[in-house]
């Protein structure tokens, strides 16, 4: 007879249930999204049915994914049925995912057009962009009670999505990075067309609440004839879910996995409640830093509170020179894993809403304020206080 020890075998029996939890929780999560669903066709042309291309190619970006052991994937549906915007986003928030990836197809009266876009959230005047915003947005009004569920908001005027408080600043760089990757897939690997020249931005609600670095994706279009048969097609959406995928894991393996070099700063964002920030008032911030320090200073050199502009991340080094940056000057660049071209330089605040405005007005729609202190990369809000 073999006797047991009651509290080895206890002992055991927890450890065992430690590292599992630390495995779990060392897991990339991935939600995936295919876009429309049941009543919601989204667009229908020659016998192309949007709906059933984004499933299509979303459960097999999700096989894909689940053959790699240390990926969760999560799905906002995997059957035809209709899903709520907003309900979309909640999936994702409260599985935790670390990246949030919608797709979808494109469609214009242009039978002609041709090739892929991928959108990360926020505010942009280019007018296609909007158009592009209008067309998703307008699932909403299939919605029960979307008055109520979305007040304020006009599926018509993607501006009134202003007053919905978009911290879109806290995961638009790791956002950008990830729809970097996605577009660089299909125009390597696929021979895609990348519709205006990269990355784009757009105010879509599916990607307004989700709160992790999250893209949309046009895989095309199948207002195309040829683009449409390939899109419908087994062969053409698993090429399609191949680049996704791969992207994806690349993604990963730059801002997840990560080793003892990376700084915090490059680390996909914390989730923060979504709440506005309050600014404090102007006098109040020039306390912080008494003495204003030099432009086109390196981070090291830095000290206090300093705010930047952060216009684009890239994996091409540009020379800092005002043609480069249409016309802006005072660029700095940091590099870790992407070059990030940072523009303008101030203690102050509300100074930095001035230059934001200034790189926005000259076609830097995506960017966004950032915050050093004493050189080191800190959050806009501890930065204000």
């Amino acid at each position: 007879m073999i006797n047991i020890n009651p509290s080895k075998l206890t002992l055991t029996f927890l450890l065992v249930l430690c590292s599992n939890a630390i495995f779990a929780q060392s897991k990339f999560k991935v939600t995936l999204d295919a876009g429309h669903g049941a009543h919601d066709f989204g667009a229908v042309y020659t016998g192309h049915i949007e709906k059933n291309i984004n499933l299509g190619i979303t459960l097999k970006v999700g096989k894909i994914l689940e053959k790699n052991s240390s990926i969760d994937v999560i799905y906002t549906r995997k059957t035809d049925v209709f899903i709520d915007l907003i309900e979309r986003a909640n999936i994702a928030n409260r599985a935790d995912a670390n990246i949030f990836v919608s797709i979808h197809c494109n469609a214009n009266k242009n039978t002609v057009a041709d090739g892929t876009e991928t959108y990360v959230m926020g505010m942009s005047k280019n007018a296609s962009n909007l158009e592009a915003a209008k067309r998703e947005n307008s699932v909403v009004t299939l919605e029960k009670d979307y008055k109520q569920k979305y007040q304020g908001f006009d599926p018509n005027k993607p501006e009134t999505m202003l007053g919905m408080t978009i911290m879109q600043e806290e995961f638009i760089e790791n956002s950008i990075a990830l729809a970097g990757k996605i577009q660089d897939r299909f125009v390597k690997d696929l021979g895609k067309k990348s519709r205006g020249g990269g990355v784009k931005q757009a105010p879509y609600m599916v990607l307004h609440k989700a709160y992790m670095a999250r893209v949309l994706i046009e895989t095309g279009f199948i207002s195309n004839s040829v683009e449409g048969a390939k899109l419908d097609s087994e062969e053409g959406q698993q090429e399609i879910a191949e680049a996704i995928a791969q992207a994806i894991v690349s993604y990963k393996k730059d801002f997840f996995d990560g080793d003892a070099s990376d700084s915090d700063s490059d680390k996909p964002s914390a989730r923060i409640e979504d709440r506005p920030v309050k600014v404090i008032p102007e006098e109040k911030i020039d306390t912080v830093v008494k003495k204003k320090e030099p432009k086109n200073v390196d981070k090291k050199s830095e000290k206090g509170i300093i705010f930047k502009i952060q216009i684009s991340a890239s994996p091409t080094k540009l020379d800092l020179i005002p043609k480069n940056f249409k016309g802006l000057n005072n660029i700095t660049v940091s590099h870790s894993k992407l070059y990030k071209y940072m523009y303008g330089e101030t203690s102050n605040y509300n100074k930095a809403k001035k230059l934001l405005k200034d790189a926005i007005d000259k076609g830097y729609d995506s960017s966004f304020i950032i915050a050093f202190k004493d050189g080191k990369s800190i959050d806009v809000k501890d930065a204000i206080k």
